[in-house]
């Protein structure tokens, strides 16, 4: 088991950006504040606005990594590639923006460092205090999440959360391929599919963000999750899924 202290470096964040101009620099300080944060891997997708220009004023930061796609991809592109570049022990998902708090890092973390998982969801919706939330969205939300359980048959309060960590052997051994928001979908069916992988869920705190102010995912997004749900569960296999066996991966020096 791992000391809270050990962990300190321990983490690659990366954080998609798309048209993130007003919060960028901001999200950017805040997740460099913490302590486990070993390295940060900024994808930029082809923002039309200021971000990557903005985003120049860290070149310079050893713990950031600036990746820019020259043609807008979708968040799920830019995971892809943020994920196969990590190299700290332990991988997670940051939005460009402050729906999610990095101060929340510690209680995702802890299964993690403790042994007892080798995946972690963050969830909205485990009775933790916050600003009040769109009903619909959050509805939505429940309702995507009803069904992927159903079809993976694990019991997840919040499939959809952008806060994921994970091992990162565990995490380089999925194979993804969903470009835009499916890869919430994507991910959760490939990671249940595993039957292996001992995966937690842990309440954080969460700021909704109005549409306004730049909120990006919206129902035609919904549509396509139900898709992708079926479709990632019900039409796939382990050689579409996995890169190697899980034999391979979870070796008991790597389970401690």
């Amino acid at each position: 088991m791992r000391a809270a202290t050990e962990c300190n470096g321990c983490l690659t964040v990366v954080m998609p950006a798309y048209n993130e101009e007003n919060t960028i620099r901001k999200i950017v300080k805040r997740v460099l504040e913490r302590p486990e944060v070993g390295e940060l891997i900024i994808v930029n997708d082809a923002s039309r606005d200021a971000t990557w220009e903005k985003l120049q004023a860290f070149r310079d930061e050893s713990r950031v990594r600036l990746l820019n796609q020259e043609i807008n991809q979708g968040k799920g592109a830019a995971l892809i590639r943020g994920f196969k570049e990590a190299t700290k022990p332990f991988v997670m998902v940051q939005d460009a923006d402050f729906e999610y708090d990095p101060d929340d890092y510690p209680a995702v973390l802890a299964p993690l460092l403790a042994g007892k998982a080798d995946v972690v969801y963050g969830s909205r919706f485990m009775a933790t205090p916050g600003q009040v939330r769109y009903f619909h969205h959050e509805m939505g939300n429940k309702f995507l999440t009803f069904l992927s359980n159903f079809f993976s048959d694990i019991h997840l309060s919040d499939m959809e959360t952008c806060y994921k960590a994970f091992r990162r052997e565990v995490i380089q051994n999925l194979k993804l391929e969903s470009k835009r928001f499916g890869i919430e979908v994507e991910l959760t069916a490939k990671l249940a599919r595993s039957r292996r992988l001992r995966i937690w869920e842990v309440p954080i705190t969460y700021n909704p963000r109005r549409y306004d102010e730049g909120k990006k995912i919206g129902w035609r997004d919904g549509v396509a999750a139900l898709c992708h749900i079926i479709h990632y569960n019900v039409f796939n296999s382990d050689e579409k899924s996995f890169v190697r066996p899980w034999d391979e991966v979870l070796t008991p020096e790597l389970a401690e």
